[in-house]
C-alpha cells in the first residue's frame, strides 16, 4: 500500500467510514459519541456514507427525544445526498425489519411514480402465507393506501387472502383507495361475505357506502349472514347503515 492510499482522501474516507460506521450502528454507544459520528458521515456525503447512516433507523435509544435527533440528523444527512442515496435506500427497504425511516428518506429523493413502482417490486416479493414479522408488508401496505397509481390494484388484490388480518385490512384500504377500485369488486365483495374480522368488514361496508356501490346476487346472501349489525343490505343490494331502507 503506498503513501498516498494510506494518507490521501480515499484512506482517509475509509477510516471515517470504519470507525463512524460502527459506531452509528452501535446502540450501545454514548449519545454523544453516535452525534460525532453522524456528523462525520454527513461531512462525507458518499453512497457508502448513506449505507453507514441508514444503520441508525434499525434501533432506538433512549431517552425518545434524542433518538428522534440523531435519526433526524440522519434522514437529513442521507436526503443530501440526492439521487446518490437512492440505491443504498432501497436496499435499507429490501433488509431492515422496520422501513418508516427509509421510505421517508425515498419520499424525498423520488418522484411519487417511482417511489409507487419501488413499493411494488417490494410487495412483488412478499408472500401472503404466514410470516413471523410480517411488519415490512404491513408497512409498504399502509404506504400504498396514501398514493393512487392505476397499477397498485392487481399488485395489491392477492393480498386480500393475506392470513395475517392487518395486512388483509391495509389491502382493502388500499384497493378501496384507488380510481380503478372497482376492478377489484368482485373480490372486495366476496372478503366481505367470508372475514372474520370486524373492522375489516366495517372498512368494506363503508368504502362501498362512500363509492355508492350494491351488492350482487351472487354474494348477497353471504353478505347479509356476516354483515355486522349498524349496517343492512336492502333487496337490490343496496348497503345503508342503520335500519332498513
Amino acid at each position: 500500500m503506498g503513501l498516498f492510499d494510506r494518507f490521501g482522501p480515499k484512506g482517509r474516507e475509509a477510516r471515517i467510514l470504519k470507525k463512524h460506521g460502527a459506531r452509528v450502528a452501535n446502540r450501545r454507544a454514548q449519545n454523544v459519541d453516535r452525534w460525532d459520528s453522524i456528523r462525520a458521515l454527513s461531512s462525507l456525503g458518499s453512497p457508502e456514507a448513506v449505507e453507514a447512516l441508514l444503520r441508525r433507523f434499525t434501533f432506538r435509544v433512549d431517552p425518545s427525544i434524542t433518538d428522534q435527533e440523531e435519526k433526524d440528523a440522519a434522514f437529513q444527512a442521507v436526503v443530501a445526498v440526492g439521487e446518490d442515496a437512492v440505491p443504498s435506500v432501497v436496499h435499507a427497504l429490501r433488509r431492515d425489519p422496520s422501513i418508516a425511516w427509509p421510505l421517508k428518506c425515498l419520499e424525498q429523493l423520488v418522484s411519487e411514480e417511482e417511489l409507487v413502482g419501488i413499493l411494488l417490486g417490494l410487495l412483488s416479493d412478499m408472500s401472503t402465507e404466514y410470516e413471523r414479522d410480517p411488519d415490512r408488508k404491513i408497512q409498504v401496505l399502509g404506504i400504498l393506501e396514501e398514493h393512487s397509481d392505476p397499477r397498485i390494484a392487481s399488485a395489491v388484490l392477492p393480498f386480500l387472502e393475506d392470513v395475517n388480518e392487518t395486512a388483509r385490512f391495509h389491502a382493502v384500504g388500499t384497493l378501496l383507495a384507488q380510481p380503478n377500485a372497482e376492478t377489484a369488486s368482485k373480490e372486495l365483495f366476496a372478503r366481505l361475505g367470508q372475514d372474520d374480522s370486524l373492522r375489516l368488514r366495517v372498512k368494506l361496508l363503508d368504502g362501498f357506502i362512500d363509492s355508492n356501490w350494491a351488492v350482487p346476487d351472487s354474494v348477497i346472501a353471504a353478505v347479509r349472514e356476516n354483515i355486522p349489525s349498524g349496517y343492512h343490505v336492502s333487496t337490490s343490494g343496496k348497503i345503508s347503515r342503520g335500519g332498513a331502507v
